[in-house]
């Protein structure tokens, strides 16, 4: 079909015009038949969002998506695009993408009239059919919808009151595409009237012009909560003229959330075969953003988007990559210690209420990881404040004797995987604990939780943990509270 370049040849192919959404609407059905996966890389909506929106495509509905910040509105969005045709045909030249059998500007009117079926006609592809604009607060109408130039009226040497002398904005420029606002709340709402008529009539309105262009776009806008931004909100008189209003929302399961994590991190292929990151490490990072969902001392207005696990996975394996570097080793498995790298992650992803901000973005970060921690030892081994005393055996009663003689160890960030094992294995009756209580454990993987229990046991305080400059250490509690008595005694002195 895109191999005719003229309105007459066009017109014996026996082409039909179509509306961009009918068009929408057809492809989509066709796909359902087929049963194809329509959102390619948009993991958790299956049985939520995505429904929706497929919907709204078959009822031909303008779309708001209404969700906090990285809840995959924009991809949405964006892959809404494989849902058009291939090519479409439009006037030669045109800058509003008329259809040759349904011309729409004075433009593509003229040249029919003047060349007839000889009217030359170019095939437009569907990723050409997208426009995306970000509202922001010093977007004008004229911009949107557009506005008289006068340049183009003194060059052409035209009056004002002739049509040919408007610059077209944006939306008239979207005909026969999707066109997307992204953060519609910061849109001025005197910008947001102007859309009324645009997505009721299918018209525009450009300085006073006695013009009337029925354009044919499908339109979707996303936005946050309204009780979220003091940016702004969406005027009543536009949101009830976009027909269908969907909720998007984070991961439900920590398994769908790792699924995401892992398909954006964007790793070398040196990374991802020189560093493995364990299961356990991979649940651990998507129960930080978990927490901080949850936590007192975040804005849960604001989100947590799953950017954060993003780059957070990201630093992790980079940080388990510096100390394979420095320690000059082939490969490498990341530690918990490594953590520690997946701090500046967490403190540039969250938005912190006044009682965060006391704290600090610093340690709101380690209480988040804490609380991981926590979580994910009771997953895997006995809760120690739990155990009965004098009833229940002390399945930690080893280690915490081991502790207790005034032993301690010390995890340093960058130590070498020989010097990080024989740590853990210094501590007496840890390997075989975990080893009891986790059989099918094989290989590496017992440190990894050998090093869990020690995390866990501290977030207990069965044990204290301190990080100083790039070592921790675990000790026993009343040794450290000890340690530190002395140490300000000799403060004193």
């Amino acid at each position: 079909m895109n191999s005719i370049t003229t309105l007459g040849a066009l017109k014996a192919s026996g082409y039909q015009p179509k509306s961009v959404k009918a068009e929408l609407r057809a492809n989509l059905i066709e796909k359902l038949k087929k049963r194809e996966t329509i959102f390619e890389g948009v993991l958790g909506f299956e049985d939520t969002v995505l429904p929706d929106i497929e919907r709204a495509v078959l009822s031909r509905h303008n779309i708001l998506l209404l969700g906090l910040r990285g809840q995959a509105k924009t991809r949405i969005a964006r892959l809404l695009v494989k849902l058009l045709d291939e090519y479409i045909p439009v006037v030669g030249g045109s800058e509003l993408n008329d259809d040759p059998l349904n011309p729409i500007s004075r433009y593509a009117k003229d040249l029919i009239a003047e060349m007839g079926d000889a009217t030359p006609v170019e095939w437009l592809h569907r990723d050409e059919r997208y426009v995306e604009k970000l509202a922001t607060p010093d977007v004008s109408v004229a911009d949107l919808i557009g506005d008289v130039d006068p340049i183009k009226a003194a060059t052409l040497k035209m009056a004002y009151s002739d049509e040919r002398v408007i610059h077209f904005g944006l939306v008239p420029r979207a005909h026969r595409s999707i066109f997307v606002i992204n953060e519609l709340p910061d849109l001025q709402a005197r910008i947001q009237v102007s859309l009324f008529n645009i997505l009721q009539e299918g018209d525009i309105q450009i300085r006073g012009f006695k013009l009337r262009l029925p354009l044919d776009i499908q339109f979707l806008f996303t936005a946050n909560p309204e009780d979220y931004t003091n940016r702004g909100s969406i005027i009543t008189p536009l949101k009830d003229r976009i027909e269908s209003q969907i909720l998007t929302h984070y991961p439900k399961t920590i398994d769908i959330a790792r699924s995401i994590t892992k398909q954006e991190a964007k790793l070398t292929a040196e990374q991802r075969a020189k560093v493995e990151v364990p299961d356990l490490l991979e649940v651990l990072l998507e129960q930080v953003a978990f927490e901080a969902r949850d936590s007192e001392f975040v804005d849960s207005k604001s989100g947590v988007s799953a950017r954060l696990t993003i780059s957070g996975y990201e630093n992790l394996v980079s940080t388990a990559e510096r100390r394979l570097l420095i320690n000059r080793e082939n490969k490498t498995i990341a530690r918990l210690t490594d953590f520690w790298g997946v701090v500046p992650a967490i403190t540039g992803k969250v938005e912190l209420v006044y009682e965060g901000e006391q704290e600090g973005p610093y340690l709101v970060a380690i209480n988040l990881m804490g609380k991981a921690f926590k979580k994910l030892f009771l997953d895997h081994f006995p809760d120690p404040d739990k155990l009965r005393k004098g009833r229940d055996r002390d399945p930690y009663g080893v280690i915490r004797a081991w502790f207790s003689g005034g032993h301690a160890v010390n995890l340093l960030n960058d130590m070498s995987d020989k010097e990080f094992r024989a740590a853990l294995e210094g501590v007496a009756g840890l390997r075989k604990f975990v080893e009891a209580t986790l059989p099918q454990l094989s290989g590496d993987e017992v440190y990894t939780y050998m090093e869990l229990v020690l995390h866990g046991l501290a977030e207990f305080q069965v044990v204290s943990k301190d990080m100083v400059e790039s070592k921790l250490t675990f000790r026993d509690t009343l040794a450290d509270m000890l340690s530190s008595e002395d140490l300000f005694d000799e403060e004193d002195n």
